[in-house]
């Protein structure tokens, strides 16, 4: 069995205690736009508790187009 480390599920109101960016107002604001943006791949909903896979929103972080 290969041991591999869990995923993190990271609550919303936590997310600036771990990391700087994006502030808890901006991370509110990609969970409402969630369906168009692409961030649904990136939360958990566990009834009305909203967390934040931490590998996912990394991943999806720099899949992000930026200013080139």
């Amino acid at each position: 069995m290969i041991d591999r480390p869990r995923d993190q599920l990271i609550p919303v109101t936590q997310w600036n205690a771990r990391h700087p960016w994006p502030p808890i107002g901006g991370l509110r604001h990609l969970i409402f736009f969630s369906a168009s943006n692409g961030f649904d791949k990136v939360i958990r909903r566990i009834g009305r508790r909203v967390l934040i896979d931490e590998a996912a929103f990394f991943v999806w972080a720099n899949t992000q187009g930026g200013a080139k």
